[in-house]
């Protein structure tokens, strides 16, 4: 498991964001406060408060070229 920040600034980051996380089959989750959602969840994703960092979470210890693709949002 693999877990960091990341910050989404707009409405295309949170789609593009969404379609590199559906690409792979293991779970993600993002965490912001007391509110957890799955990653692969447009809808999910739009009710949490996208102005502070998101904690991502990946169960799945093979999980490099994901990390590799979401190197812009890290934060």
């Amino acid at each position: 498991m693999k877990s960091f920040n990341i910050q989404l600034n707009s409405i295309n980051d949170v789609k593009v964001f969404v379609n590199t996380v559906n690409k792979y089959s293991f779970d993600i989750d993002l965490t912001s406060g007391r509110y957890v959602v799955d990653a692969k969840s447009i809808m999910g994703i739009f009710s949490l408060d996208l102005a502070k960092p998101i904690k991502i979470e990946i169960f799945d210890d093979n999980c490099d070229n994901l990390v590799k693709e979401l190197e812009s949002f890290i934060v």
